[in-house]
């Protein structure tokens, strides 16, 4: 069969399961597949396609049916600029989380800080992007996960290659003992009742980097407890939220009492995505 064939098939049958977007993951597999850009697939489109090529491409669009992300097959997904690796060890960034990156760069700038940590860092999407945008920061990257660290560490290589990477696997702060100018951190933030009614693709992410516990607010109350501790002077906590947790992560923040200057930010959408607080100075706390 031709190439123009076999993707106007593979499209109808991803159609046929509901899968969206599937036009274009139906393109996206087959450059996968037979390793071209857009311009040569079109040019290719009237050519016979290898046997070979065929049953790799049919065998991904079963993957995709079945519930597989298409990042997990490609193992790439841009992020703020930036080619990422992925594989089923770590969540695949959403475009929604450019706004905590962006915000976090702006608050470096005006301050002069230069050391971070990206906490549940799993790709590692948002500390090498921070760290890519300024010069002679001092970056952690911090998760539970052995082999979600080592995803970073192929991240790091790739997109940081000049820079020194400070990697630590640690169930939170337990393995902490520095400070730091900026924490940020797009925790497990989905309540666990919910994870069995998100799409296929979701679920088949690493559950235990979504699941918040039962009101999906577990991590933000650590987050919140132990990074006073570990935040220099005037440093920020900065964390994504989930679109409806806005006004209980605010709050938790000001009962704790270690915070001022807190604010939340939206993503492109308009739904609540990011929460900023600052260190209260020593002599300010109560």
């Amino acid at each position: 069969m031709k190439v123009e064939e076999i993707l106007k098939e593979a499209r109808n049958k991803l159609i046929e399961n509901k899968i969206e977007d599937a036009g274009i993951i139906a393109r996206v597999l087959l450059q996968y597949v037979l390793k071209i850009n857009r311009n040569e697939l079109l040019i290719k489109q009237e050519q016979e396609m290898p046997k070979g090529k065929r049953l790799e491409y049919e065998n991904a669009i079963k993957k995709i049916i079945e519930g597989m992300p298409l990042q997990y097959i490609t193992k790439k997904q841009e992020f703020y600029g930036l080619n990422f690796y992925v594989n089923e060890n770590v969540l695949i960034p959403q475009p929604d989380t450019e706004i905590l990156v962006e915000e976090v760069i702006k608050i470096i700038k005006e301050n002069g800080f230069n050391k971070v940590i990206d906490m549940c860092s799993g790709s590692g999407c948002i500390g090498i992007s921070i760290a890519k945008n300024i010069d002679c920061m001092q970056l952690t990257l911090l998760d539970i996960d052995r082999l979600a660290l080592e995803v970073s560490k192929i991240n790091s290589k790739e997109l940081l290659p000049n820079k020194k990477i400070n990697f630590i696997e640690s169930d939170m702060f337990e393995e902490l003992e520095e400070e730091f100018d900026i924490i940020v951190s797009n925790p497990p933030y989905i309540e666990t009742s919910i994870i069995k009614k998100l799409p296929k693709q979701v679920q088949n992410e690493p559950i235990i980097a979504l699941d918040g516990g039962a009101k999906g607010l577990e991590y933000y109350k650590i987050l919140i407890d132990e990074s006073h501790k570990y935040l220099s002077d005037n440093g920020y906590l900065c964390m994504e939220i989930g679109y409806n947790q806005k006004n209980e992560v605010i709050n938790l923040l000001e009962k704790n009492g270690n915070y001022t200057n807190i604010y939340s930010k939206q993503d492109l959408s308009g739904n609540d995505r990011i929460i900023i607080a600052q260190r209260k100075n020593d002599d300010l706390v109560k």
